[in-house]
């Protein structure tokens, strides 16, 4: 990418600068977007003025205002070289994280970082807080995924769980949840024991036909490779060369988490994922999670990593959404369910 710029005011108070960029013309659709849905995303989110003619952009605006859009189209250009396709999403997602004093990493590196690719798909971080978790994921053994629903802390940590299986890190791959609404006591329901427990545990299943081949899954799961069950059926064992998941983990009780923690075997990584405030126990009963988040911060090789409202790659109403709810329960909504579960616990 070839540029070059001019003064077009000797103002230096308010001067204003034109810089032209001339992209190579290979990588020109990946930037601007089918239908330039891309080119429009830009228009409205660079500081600077943007205009494009063929392969070439020009630039206008202060000089810093300039110096700012010249890099986040040398980052998406970078992002397209790797060929990742780009979005408005990931758009903006590369401006948030040039924006972020607090990390030197550029865009290209954050979200062009394949976990899984499978006949085409790509399985990656979206957000510089899912790269940081899936780093977090390569560098401890356990790590607490926390964050509200659409933040792929779940789909990651399966994402890395198979990446782990494919490169022989480990043996085995378990998943489990808690099933709140049988109250862990399975027995009583009807049917056999898949029947009975597939309901709690199909979005696991749904993550791994995702990941691997269809006719994979049964397979594995019949040779023990990849196990699915609830997390009652954890109790009394060891999981040795295993890549464990517990996942809505903010339903386990505080007996349920110190059990599943101390299944851990040598050679193994676990991930618990939650969201403390999509708590399910009855009765007002203190979430596993809470505790645990609480007690083991501070211990070497165990790592919380947060995921917020930013990281939901979902509809992009969903971030709003949790949000709303969050300022809800920070004022008075919010109070009168403490104010409740808090009589209950009493």
């Amino acid at each position: 990418m070839e540029l070059n710029a001019f003064v077009s005011d000797d103002n230096d108070a308010a001067r204003v600068v034109t810089s032209a960029l001339d992209i190579p013309p290979e990588l020109v659709v990946g930037l601007l977007g089918a239908v330039d849905v891309n080119l429009k995303t830009l228009e409205a989110q660079l500081p600077a003025h943007m205009h494009v003619r063929g392969n070439k952009i020009s630039l206008t605006g202060r000089s810093d205002e300039v110096a700012a859009s010249e890099r986040v189209i040398a980052e998406l250009v970078a992002l397209v070289r790797t060929g990742t396709p780009l979005t408005p999403d990931l758009v903006r997602e590369a401006m948030t994280i040039l924006s972020d004093g607090s990390t030197q990493e550029a865009p290209a590196q954050v979200l062009s970082l394949d976990i899984i690719s499978r006949r085409g798909k790509h399985i990656r971080p979206k957000t510089l807080n899912q790269k940081h978790y899936v780093d977090a994921i390569d560098a401890n053994t356990i790590v607490f995924g926390l964050g509200p629903a659409g933040t792929g802390k779940t789909y990651l940590a399966m994402a890395k769980a198979v990446q782990a299986l494919h490169r022989k890190e480990v043996s085995r791959i378990i998943l489990t949840r808690p099933a709140v609404e049988a109250g862990e006591r399975l027995g009583f329901l009807p049917g056999s024991l898949s029947e009975k427990i597939d309901p709690y545990l199909r979005p696991l299943y749904d993550a791994l036909h995702d990941m691997m081949e269809p006719e994979a899954v049964p397979k594995l799961m019949e040779a023990g490779v990849i196990e699915v069950a609830p997390l009652a059926y954890m109790r009394g064992r060891t999981l040795s060369d295993a890549f464990i998941i517990l996942d809505e983990a903010q339903n386990t009780t505080g007996e349920q988490m110190k059990m599943f923690l101390t299944r851990l075997g040598f050679d193994s990584k676990m991930v618990v994922t939650g969201d403390a405030t999509q708590v399910d126990l009855p009765g007002g009963a203190q979430s596993g999670l809470r505790t645990a988040t609480r007690i083991l911060d501070g211990i070497d090789d165990i790592h919380f990593a947060q995921l917020t409202s930013a990281d939901v790659v979902r509809h992009r109403l969903v971030a709003d959404i949790v949000d709303a709810y969050g300022r809800e329960e920070e004022t008075g909504g919010g109070s009168r369910s403490r104010a409740r579960s808090g009589s209950r616990r009493r």
